[in-house]
Order: C-alpha cells, then sequence, then structure tokens
C-alpha cells in the first residue's frame, strides 16, 4: 500500500502518480479517504504515471462527494 498522488479525477478513472512503476494491465484498487476501495486496470503508463480506467464507474453522487477533497 502507497499513498500516491491523484490527477484527473472522473467518475470513470483517474491519472495516479506510482512509487513503483505498474505494468500495463495490471490489476489495481484506489482508495479513497472515506470510501471502499475501487477496482481498476491500468490502461496505460508514461513513467511512473498511469491512467486507470475502474471497474465499475463511480456513482455520480459518490464522485461529487469525492471532488472538494481532492482539490
Amino acid at each position: 500500500n502507497y499513498r500516491v498522488r491523484v490527477f484527473d479525477a472522473s467518475p470513470l478513472g483517474c491519472k495516479l502518480e506510482f512509487v513503483e512503476r505498474p505494468q500495463l494491465d495490471e490489476r489495481v484498487w484506489v482508495k479513497f479517504d472515506r470510501l471502499e476501495a475501487i477496482e481498476g486496470v491500468v490502461c496505460w503508463v508514461e513513467g511512473f504515471q498511469a491512467g486507470i480506467q475502474y471497474d465499475k464507474p463511480m456513482h455520480p453522487a459518490v464522485f461529487e462527494m469525492l471532488l472538494p477533497r481532492l482539490t
């Protein structure tokens, strides 16, 4: 488990800055404060940043609640 930086979050996925470079198609779990972990897959990698697509889109109301905490 690592605390990482989150960029470009959306209900469908996000961009993360990893401590250890992930592999393309690697399964990951993203845990936002006060939410259950969201399972997803690495869909692109550039250096130590990677795009994550969630297996199940985040509910719009949950995303709206999360958004102020990400800024």
